[in-house]
């Protein structure tokens, strides 16, 4: 897999390498001409096997069945948009094998590419006879009938874990599974014991780690338990999240390397056709901040904080190296910083965590993406009550939350149903933190109020439990904004620190208390019936706005600020 087979190289100084294919037979094929590298850049090269992988799921496919449980397959399709299509297309074909190997001229003709999974194939089959049609999927049928049962995205709809590539996220959906106790919906709409399948090896440790953790300690206590923020590496392209223009299924047998301007070979692979070759890049500028903030943050917050690095890794061995040269760059004196491999420190901080103590976590790009999500989701079930911040090199920050693979569900409920369960907590306790942020760098003493009061407004949000419901014709995301408006006002009406705020937002918030029922009774009042927005991913901007700002005696209070 990529762990197995990763070499990885830092450049003492710039250079331009180029990528190339040595066929067997001598021909050589250029995948990328320039490769631009700054000095102290960590470069990585590695392949999966495609014959190995073949094998890995077809052994799994049949443990599931043994054991009779669910199969399911996680990957990144939405980051990963080269590499993990393909091996997403090689679990499809693993278990449709079949069905493919009988029907080759029907699903040539019409363009089925097994990377977009078996949504693909139902939709191109319906231009054909009846009779095709037919045949196919009862081929289809007889498939899932002699594999095990497939985890399923849609149980009512009949849509499977192997119909899109993108509809099940490793970093939403594992820990997902993990909370519902190794389970996800079967064919019949109930949850089902699941196996879980992560073909690579570079972080499956880490779910490995959590799933040890919960058979021996239960759930976790949201009441109590420690915090595991995270400090990401993820400036420049870093690491795997950059690789896109790097990553190649490779076309015939041979010998991918990489070679510098003066045509020394840096790396090298023998590879067989299928194989997925790809190349990632962290550059030392980024590197080096990023220890500076992990010691920071340490500094700051009085807590250990934790490098998941591997030193088996060779990726990983580059980076500890220079996390070894660039620490002595910082006062540490009575801090407790750590590098251990992604399970050992997974382990270490749960550990810490049920104790009710914080650890921090120094990742790279992918644990970043993947471990705002999974702890989060563990804790409270969803990742988008929680806050990630990002500081950038240059100074400024990044302040977001979580999705935790929700969003789609939430659109088509709200498109039916005029009604929109997301909770943007996490988006109240961003804009907090950005304003805050704004404060501290710009000496902006109005900036540091409204944060001020905007995090007690968050806090009244949730003590009156003003989120949004999961039902109809009850508070949604539309609601609790108003109660967030509501609150934020009498916060800036009562402090005194900015009697400018105060006097300007007075008589707001006596309009928003005076008119509370009537703008309520607005917002639930349009719910339960369809709303058209003009489409998903590119939805009609004036038909959201009228969507989501259905309260006229709200809109006329707010547009008069």
């Amino acid at each position: 897999d990529f762990f197995s087979n990763e070499k990885s190289v830092t450049f003492e100084k710039a250079d331009t390498l180029k990528i190339e294919l040595v066929s067997n037979d001598g021909t050589t094929t250029v995948l990328k001409e320039k490769l631009p590298v700054l000095a102290g850049e960590i470069v990585d090269a590695t392949f999966m096997s495609a014959k190995a992988l073949d094998a890995f799921l077809a052994a799994q496919i049949a443990d599931a069945k043994a054991q009779n449980v669910l199969f399911s397959i996680h990957l990144k399709a939405t980051m990963m948009k080269v590499s993990d299509p393909i091996i997403f297309g090689h679990a499809v074909n693993a278990y449709f094998g079949d069905v493919f190997t009988k029907h080759p001229a029907a699903f040539e003709g019409l363009g089925v590419n097994v990377n977009d999974g078996m949504a693909d194939v139902l939709s191109r089959i319906e231009t054909l006879s009846d009779t095709q049609q037919t045949a196919i999927e009862a081929d289809i049928s007889i498939a899932m009938l002699n594999g095990p049962e497939l985890a399923m995205v849609d149980s009512d709809k009949g849509i499977t874990n192997l119909h899109v590539p993108s509809d099940v996220i490793v970093d939403a959906s594992m820990p997902a599974m993990i909370r519902d106790s190794g389970k996800m919906w079967n064919p019949e709409g109930e949850r089902q014991d699941c196996k879980a399948v992560i073909p690579d090896s570079s972080y499956a440790g880490v779910y490995t780690a959590v799933i040890a953790d919960c058979k021996a300690n239960g759930a976790f206590d949201p009441t109590t338990m420690g915090t595991i923020p995270n400090v990401g590496l993820m400036a420049q392209k870093a690491e795997e999240y950059g690789s896109h223009d790097k990553t190649f299924e490779i076309a015939v047998n041979g010998t991918v390397r990489i070679t510098d301007s003066s045509g020394n070979v840096v790396m090298e692979h023998v590879v067989e056709a299928g194989d997925i070759w790809r190349a990632c890049q962290a550059k030392d500028a980024p590197i080096r901040d990023w220890v500076k903030l992990a010691v920071s943050r340490s500094r700051l917050s009085n807590t250990p904080a934790v490098f998941w690095l591997d030193e088996n890794r060779a990726h990983d061995a580059q980076i500890i190296a220079k996390v070894k040269q660039y620490l002595p760059e910082h006062d540490t004196t009575g801090l407790t910083i750590e590098i251990m491999a992604p399970e050992a420190a997974c382990t270490f901080s749960l550990a810490r965590a049920r104790k009710g103590e914080d650890t921090i976590s120094v990742t790279g790009n992918v644990l970043r993406d993947y471990l705002t999500d999974l702890f989060p989701i563990m804790e409270l079930g969803t990742s988008a009550k929680m806050l990630s911040i990002v500081p950038l090199m240059n100074g400024g920050g990044l302040f977001e939350t979580g999705a935790g693979g929700s969003a789609p569900k939430h659109v088509q409920q709200f498109v039916k149903e005029n009604h929109l369960r997301w909770d943007s907590l996490g988006e109240f306790l961003a804009l907090a933190a950005s304003l805050e942020h704004l404060a501290q760098v710009s000496n902006n003493n109005t900036a540091q109020v409204l944060a001020d009061t905007l995090d007690r407004a968050t806090g009244s949000v949730l003590n009156e439990n003003r989120s949004p419901s999961r039902k109809v014709n009850e508070l949604d995301n539309r609601g609790s904004h108003f109660f967030l408006a509501l609150y934020w006002a009498q916060e800036l009406a009562k402090q005194t620190d900015d009697p400018a705020l105060a006097a300007k937002f007075a008589p707001i918030a006596e309009a928003l208390t005076s008119k509370q029922a009537e703008i309520v009774d607005e917002l639930n009042a349009v719910q339960g019936k369809p709303v058209d927005i003009g489409g998903y991913y590119m939805p009609d901007d004036a038909k959201v706005i009228a969507a989501m700002r259905p309260s006229a005696t709200f809109n006329a209070i707010i547009d008069a600020i």
